[in-house]
């Protein structure tokens, strides 16, 4: 019988405690709560001389109430570490101090740095492999929703919006099920043009559409559930992850070429990376937390992958040359 790995058991419990930890003890706080509440009669009453919001912040959407909610966070924050007392997370987020108005700065640097990753990788793939080799597409379309995918991650950690949050959610989600899409197109080699082949294929690509629809659906109109988004896209990561892994030692096995285990390396890097995310700790000078830390682990990788895709690519080209020669 297949067991659960100590990994997956990990995450599944982080998932458990997520909707809770949203809860924030920061937010029961009296005395932010009663800061918050004279804050916003002092400063937001627009026939009292309300205070004057910055033009770059206003144009990020804050209000005169969310500036006292930010500024309250962090005068509790300061008093409380002057006491000696533990930081708190707020509206299930640490107390960072954002910076030209955004709210998460350094994951808002490291998402972008995901998002040129991807770019500067399909340029690589489009310089590399021809246009004519049949599983470019599908790494095209990978970069793609990668490029999305980092976009609106950026997008969210700028403003934390009801909006933001559900389109990062839904391209992740997206993006982590086409990885699972076409691995086992490569793994398989479902492109090839033969009838079994390709029923297999409309089959695999109708089951995930049907998945991602049904994953919206749950989250849009049935419930907003952080952990089952967590869980799902865990679960779904490791698949394409396991049938990378067993690629890359059925490739090094068969042809021992260095480059055939770095989709293994790739996939142990990130599962080490992705443990950060059980490790969330306070922010570092109020602004590098293990989430920050988690997308820049991820920067490595994907360059690497890039590379990875051309080498196996131009491999599978040079194989599909000397087949043909050697055939009568």
């Amino acid at each position: 019988m297949l067991r659960p790995s100590p990994f997956l058991l990990a995450l599944l419990v982080a998932c458990s405690l997520w909707t809770t930890a949203s809860a924030s003890a920061g937010d029961r706080l009296p005395e932010f709560r009663e800061c918050v509440q004279v804050c916003t009669r002092e400063n937001c009453d627009p026939n009292n001389n309300p205070t004057h919001i910055p033009l770059h912040r206003r144009l990020l959407l804050w209000t005169c109430p969310q500036e006292c909610d930010y500024t309250c966070q962090h005068i509790v924050t300061e008093r409380r570490v002057s006491a000696g007392e533990a930081v708190l997370q707020f509206h299930g987020k640490w107390p960072f101090v954002r910076v030209l108005g955004m709210q998460e700065p350094f994951s808002v640097l490291f998402s972008v740095g995901n998002m040129l990753a991807h770019q500067s990788g399909l340029a690589k793939l489009r310089q590399a492999v021809p246009a004519g080799y049949p599983l470019r597409r599908y790494y095209e379309l990978f970069a793609y929703f990668g490029v999305a995918t980092w976009i609106f991650s950026s997008i969210f950690h700028v403003r934390d919006f009801r909006a933001t949050e559900q389109l990062d959610y839904f391209a992740a989600g997206a993006g982590v099920l086409y990885g699972m899409y076409y691995t086992p197109v490569r793994v398989f080699r479902l492109d090839r043009p033969t009838p079994r082949r390709r029923s297999v294929l409309r089959l695999w690509s109708l089951f995930c559409c049907v998945l991602y629809a049904a994953h919206v659906a749950y989250l849009k109109l049935w419930r907003w559930n952080y952990s089952y988004n967590m869980a799902a896209n865990v679960v779904v990561g490791l698949v394409q992850n396991s049938l990378w892994s067993y690629f890359s030692w059925k490739k090094w096995r068969d042809s021992r070429k260095p480059w055939a285990v770095w989709p293994g390396v790739i996939v142990a890097w990130l599962m080490m990376v992705m443990s950060l995310e059980l490790l969330d700790f306070p922010p570092l000078w109020g602004a590098l937390d293990a989430h920050s830390l988690w997308h820049l682990g991820t920067i490595g990788p994907t360059v690497l992958w890039y590379n990875f895709l051309v080498k196996d690519s131009l491999d599978d080209l040079a194989n599909t040359v000397k087949t043909k020669d050697v055939k009568p």
